[in-house]
């Protein structure tokens, strides 16, 4: 086994050979095109979107400087995925991210990890890694990092600054260093959209 297989094993590996180098040099080549796109040049940012993610939905839209390890190769984002400004996808491994997902500015999500043992860590440090899931209609708030392995439900709300290392549930808010639920999305979220402040229903732009 050879150590890209072993890669996609999710196998300790060594990610310094040539072969894997070379393919993620390549990789990084288009995203360092995309970051230097200017803001007028909305179609060459999609063009390049294509062919540096794993998969691309619809309506997708990245703010630059955007950062992933693969140049967004191990990336499957669904419709209308949006990135502010410094997203870092460490795409060693795979990151599988729903529809109508939002990050904030600042936000990691990390797949590849090391081994705590000292010899597997020097001089060329060995790694393995364990894929991330973020389900649809997610909301991650700005400076969160979220560790590998970690599967995050359906439309829960990360708030900024959390550090999540473990499975989040579907329709909750979880905060915090280790990340926790602290409520669920509820009657009361359908009232008011900041504290004390009632959502205007009536004058709302469709929703589609």
């Amino acid at each position: 086994m050879n150590q890209t297989e072993r890669k996609d094993a999710g196998l300790i590996y060594d990610p310094q050979v040539p072969e894997l180098m070379e393919e993620q040099a390549r990789r990084l080549e288009l995203l360092y095109e995309f970051n230097q796109t200017r803001p007028s040049q909305w179609e060459k940012r999609q063009e390049l979107m294509q062919k540096m993610f794993g998969s691309l939905g619809k309506g997708c839209y990245l703010e630059p400087p955007f950062h992933a390890n693969w140049g967004g190769m191990n990336v499957f984002l669904g419709d209308n995925v949006y990135g502010n400004f410094n997203l870092t996808l460490v795409d060693d491994g795979r990151i599988y991210v729903g529809d109508n997902v939002m990050f904030g500015p600042n936000v990691t999500v990390a797949t590849p990890n090391h081994p705590i043992l000292p010899l597997l860590r020097g001089p060329r440090p060995l790694q393995y890694n364990r894929d991330v899931h973020i389900g649809k209609n997610v909301w991650i708030g700005a400076n969160s990092v979220i560790l590998p392995g970690v599967t995050i439900g359906e439309n829960t709300v990360v708030g900024a600054g959390s550090v999540v290392v473990k499975d989040l549930p579907s329709n909750v808010v979880a905060v915090g260093n280790p990340c926790h639920v602290m409520r669920p999305i509820g009657k009361r979220d359908e009232e008011f959209y900041f504290r004390q402040e009632a959502i205007d229903w009536e004058n709302l732009p469709p929703r589609h």
